[in-house]
């Protein structure tokens, strides 16, 4: 089984843009494709958090990279993700630049994420965009139970690029990288955090100025998430439901 994160996609770029889409396309036509309405502040902390743990941004209470100005660590968040639940099972299981801590986190995989998982420049994105890709090759190669990867750059990119042309060029690089994964696995689910929107029209601003980094800020998030599924039988109707449709699938 594949879990295929998309920080900050959003059916408002996907659905004009599908033609350029071929990955996402076919597989939205042999799947089953939905939104999900984030409930709450669209935040991506929380909500990756979430979709790996079956609990709500309430129930687990982890809503930063920081407290008290300390990064936290995957051991100061006491839940079991899918990966450990399953991994207890004795299945392989493997995740691969999961953006709910700082830098991403990994289970059972060796890598470094870009920009400390915050890339910042086009160079960045595309490097990015590339080493994941790379390392989940490697990981599917290995034929595992289950991998869940994520890829940060299209909420930079949409943050700094909302609006032009940039955007939809970006999503057609990583549907080409979407692609070279699905050919490891028929049982999938691609998944956005939050959706995106002008920075201007976000009901809750998730950033403090229009400004970041030194850059222009014109996109911000949005409560509609995307939910891609093939081959899944469990309906995922809040973000927490991916946890249990993946332990669904795997019986436990």
């Amino acid at each position: 089984m594949l879990v295929i994160g998309l920080d900050g996609a959003t059916w408002k770029v996907i659905q004009p843009n599908l033609e350029n889409l071929p990955n996402i396309k076919r597989l939205i036509r042999e799947g089953k494709a939905a939104t999900v309405i984030v409930k709450g502040k669209p935040l991506s902390v929380p909500l990756w958090c979430s979709i790996f743990s079956g609990k709500t941004p309430e129930e687990h209470g982890h809503e930063g990279f920081m407290i008290n100005d300390q990064l936290l660590h995957r051991d100061d968040i006491h839940l079991d993700f899918i990966w450990d639940t399953l991994a207890k099972k004795g299945y392989k299981v493997f995740a691969l630049n999961i953006p709910f801590v700082l830098p991403p986190y990994s289970f059972r995989v060796q890598y470094k994420p870009v920009g400390y998982g915050l890339p910042e420049t086009e160079e960045e994105w595309s490097e990015e965009l590339e080493e994941v890709t790379k390392c989940a090759r490697k990981i599917l190669e290995q034929k595992p139970d289950l991998l869940c990867v994520v890829y940060t750059l299209l909420d930079r990119v949409q943050h700094y690029y909302w609006g032009e042309k940039e955007v939809a060029e970006w999503y057609q690089r990583v549907d080409v990288k979407i692609g070279e994964l699905l050919k490891y696995d028929t049982k999938v689910i691609v998944l956005s955090d939050h959706g995106f929107c002008d920075f201007n029209e976000a009901k809750i601003k998730t950033l403090k100025r229009a400004v970041m980094n030194g850059r222009a800020v014109k996109g911000d998030h949005h409560e509609e998430a995307v939910i891609i599924t093939k081959n899944i039988f469990m309906p995922i109707k809040e973000s927490e439901d991916v946890y249990y449709a993946i332990q669904n699938e795997f019986k436990v």
